[in-house]
């Protein structure tokens, strides 16, 4: 019987080699910007006077390049750099715009602006025209309504894939104009632009609304027996 296969964590990265793990019998030590090669004791005896750590960031050199830091400290900000720059990475996603030969003025108009949201938050735009019975007799209408959107967005976008009609439809792909200044994304479940505390506050003020419009009315009856 086959012996069962489980997958194993993946492997932690490669930590450097520090005070009494390195084993070089000499090493070039970088101190203060300035290198000198001292043998193995001679290193470990510097950095400990220092209060510091023997630290070997070129094991392959000839021989070995080393450093003498706070290698705790140096952890900490290596990690702190990692997560900054996760944070700040931002990932391309492919949004779609769907748009129709004979769009009405104000349903181009929703579909522009939805378009150059997506540029401006750094995605590139899919813009797909379908046609529908014979409206496929006329593409060039499909065309046309392709390159008028590209060009009311060239101040944001720039074409990565020019217009090709592929059956029923019309492709064309929009991609952020290099240099474009990108706006944060916002949250799940929050619109652009709404601050914190916004959201919901409508249909807080609601109920308020109703009691104080309950307290104010008196019923009919109510009335018609004060007169």
């Amino acid at each position: 019987m086959a012996r069962r296969r489980f997958n194993s964590a993946p492997p932690r990265a490669k930590e450097p080699r520090i005070n009494g793990r390195i084993n070089a019998p000499k090493l070039r030590v970088i101190v203060d910007n300035e290198a000198r090669v001292y043998t193995r004791e001679e290193a470990l005896k510097v950095a400990q006077s220092m209060g510091l750590d023997l630290v070997e960031v070129s094991p392959d050199q000839d021989p070995p390049v080393c450093k003498i830091i706070d290698y705790g400290k140096y952890k900490y900000e290596q990690t702190k750099k990692k997560k900054e720059a996760a944070k700040n990475q931002h990932t391309i996603q492919i949004k779609e715009v769907k748009l129709r030969p004979k769009i009405a003025d104000n349903d181009y108009e929703l579909k522009r602006r939805n378009a150059l949201s997506f540029l401006e938050h750094g995605d590139k735009v899919k813009v797909t025209l379908r046609f529908r019975g014979r409206e496929i007799t006329h593409p060039e209408l499909g065309m046309r309504l392709m390159r008028r959107l590209a060009e009311d967005l060239k101040e944001y976008g720039v074409v990565e894939a020019h217009a090709r009609q592929d059956g029923r439809q019309i492709v064309m792909v929009l991609a952020p104009k290099p240099g474009l200044k990108l706006k944060k994304k916002p949250e799940p479940g929050k619109k652009d632009g709404e601050k914190e505390g916004e959201g919901g506050s409508k249909s807080a003020k609601a109920p308020e609304a109703a009691a104080q419009k309950g307290v104010d009315e008196k019923p009919a009856s109510e009335s018609l027996t004060a007169s």
